[in-house]
């Protein structure tokens, strides 16, 4: 069976084949655990559902950002995905902590006495605790392997823009602007989804306002990046302008940030507190990077990107993987001594 175009190298099969399985695997023994000497549905244990929600949510759309880099030729997202890889780190170590202050509040005591609210031997914290730490270790691992392969990735697909914009040095940083702006709408995706997963799951009462406005939030927001996405890639100034607006506006929505620490809520907060936090922190960060981003890139609308835009790399492969100009592009490969037409490349006024 021959292999997709977006896994037709070695290095790039490697870098699909990261830690996933692992660290769900890790995660769903925990949940088994947990779940076989506590009900889940206590406050105080939503931390875990949570968790493994996340996890699994995290590692398939690391998956499906990869597959997607892979395709596209895209280094930015895979130096993107570097990034998030580190963020999961994060998060992965972040939740021992927040594991722990769930499970142990009768830190002196061992099975025999406690099994279930004690920290000593034998109990279910020190159960699960081994595997928790698995986590973080094999999703460091992986990140210096994937530091490995991205780099063998920037050489091999180096000449990928130069096949889309051409030679032109401002046309380049046009394009390179416009990647790291459909990155980002993918990564605020998650990040987005990331923090309303923690809300609803954990902390959310399902008969408060609160909650019906967090659900009535998902439609606008996934509105709002698709929205931004095809603006960018197709120069539509009316809905673009509209789009950096509502990001602005978006960012009204971290005030929670403030309600996870004042007395008069911060206990409702307290197993996800840590985690509910750095999300949350992030993805003001990544909307405000966006709109900054946004903006660039709509300063560079009618230059002649947009071509380019709509002519993007697609599954099709349309350039040779051999090196321009070297001895061994052969002719039907693409090389110079192919007479093999180029795409279309941009012009700047």
């Amino acid at each position: 069976m021959a292999l997709p175009e977006a896994l037709s190298t070695k290095a790039q099969r490697a870098f699909m084949g990261t830690e996933a399985v692992v660290v769900i695997v890790m995660v769903a023994i925990v949940f088994g655990k947990v779940s076989d000497h506590v009900d889940l549905d206590l406050s105080r244990y939503k931390t875990i559902p949570c968790y493994l929600a996340l996890f699994i949510l995290a590692e398939l759309f690391e998956l499906f950002m990869a597959y997607d880099a892979l395709r596209l030729r895209n280094i930015i997202q895979l130096v993107g995905i570097l990034l998030f890889h580190a963020a999961l780190l994060v998060m992965a170590a972040l939740q021992v902590h927040e594991t722990r202050s769930a499970l142990v509040h009768n830190p002196s005591a061992n099975w025999t006495t406690d099994y279930i609210n004690g920290g000593g031997a034998g109990t279910l914290w020190q159960g699960v605790f081994p595997f928790l730490v698995v986590s973080p270790v094999v999703i460091g691992v992986s990140w210096l392997v994937m530091m490995f392969f991205v780099r063998v990735l920037y050489r091999e697909f180096g000449w990928a823009i130069f096949h889309v914009v051409g030679a032109n040095p401002a046309a380049k940083t046009m394009y390179q602007f416009y990647q790291v702006m459909i990155c980002l709408l993918k990564f605020d995706f998650f990040a987005f989804v990331g923090v309303t997963m923690q809300l609803l799951i954990v902390v959310l009462a399902k008969n408060t306002a609160e909650f019906g406005l967090t659900i009535a939030a998902i439609p606008i927001v996934m509105v709002l990046l698709i929205g931004a996405g095809l603006a960018v890639q197709r120069e539509v100034k009316w809905l673009m302008s509209i789009c950096l607006v509502l990001m602005l506006a978006a960012e009204s929505y971290f005030y929670k940030l403030v309600r996870f620490y004042e007395p008069a809520s911060r206990e409702q907060y307290q197993t996800v507190r840590a985690t509910l936090t750095t999300f949350t922190i992030i993805a003001f960060l990544l909307l405000f990077a966006t709109f900054a981003i946004g903006l660039r890139c709509f300063a560079d609308f009618d230059k002649g990107l947009l071509k380019s835009k709509m002519h993007d790399i697609t599954f099709k492969r349309r350039y040779s993987s051999s090196a321009p100009g070297s001895a061994g592009a052969k002719k039907e490969d693409g090389g110079y001594g192919s007479g093999a037409p180029l795409d279309q490349r941009v012009s700047i006024e």
